[in-house]
């Protein structure tokens, strides 16, 4: 399996990365952000209450939504956030054990790298793309690099993403994108500005189709 099969993330490959919000900032986020017509949302297990909030979002979600959890380190972290109802792993490292596992179950997993050698392993366990993280570290020009002679491997740069450089990843042979503090942004969020948090989403959307109404 080396797709991940959902449509609505073949349309926006972008994973909003919720990290540190509670329950009530989180439901109003994920209203904001399925107005937008964005799709896919990985809670962080090291948020408070994150297998309550994952459970939350996905029952309540799942029609709209690919509700994942990320920061993934462990296999017990991996069968707490399934049984939470994660549609998706995201982990920070490259840990097999966890990529073989989810390939085993078929549940779509990204797991962290960063090395050449740790990206080409990650692909090669079963990786429905690669989680090249602190993408910023070195920026586009080290996803042209290592796309070079590792084209068929699909590469989701993370860490320092924006709306300014995701078209200079996009050039640079990205397949798609995780987002944190760029695409959350505090200022929307702290302030219950929820109008002005969909605009922004719907900026991201727009760097792939012509954003909703």
């Amino acid at each position: 399996m080396t797709d991940f099969s959902h449509a609505s993330f073949r349309k926006y490959p972008l994973i909003g990365i919720l990290r540190g919000y509670n329950k009530a900032n989180t439901t109003a986020i994920v209203e904001a952000y399925i107005a937008a017509g964005l799709t896919t949302l990985e809670i962080t297990l090291n948020t408070p209450a994150a297998l309550e909030i994952i459970e939350s979002m996905a029952s309540r979600y799942s029609d709209s939504l690919n509700i994942g959890a990320g920061t993934v380190c462990s296999i017990d972290q991996m069968e707490n956030a399934l049984n939470a109802g994660a549609g998706f792993i995201v982990t920070p490292i490259l840990n097999t054990e966890i990529v073989h596992r989810c390939r085993k179950i078929e549940v779509p997993v990204f797991p962290g790298a960063f090395s050449p050698t740790e990206i080409y392993n990650a692909w090669e366990a079963g990786a429905n793309m690669v989680k090249v993280f602190p993408a910023n570290a070195f920026g586009p020009e080290y996803i042209m690099q290592v796309k070079a002679p590792l084209d068929s491997i699909k590469l989701l740069p993370t860490g320092g993403i924006s709306l300014d450089n995701i078209p200079a990843y996009m050039d640079a042979g990205a397949d798609g994108f995780g987002l944190g503090s760029s695409l959350f942004r505090d200022d929307f969020i702290n302030n219950g500005k929820w109008s002005a948090l969909e605009q922004h989403f719907k900026k991201f959307a727009a760097l792939y189709s012509p954003a909703p109404e």
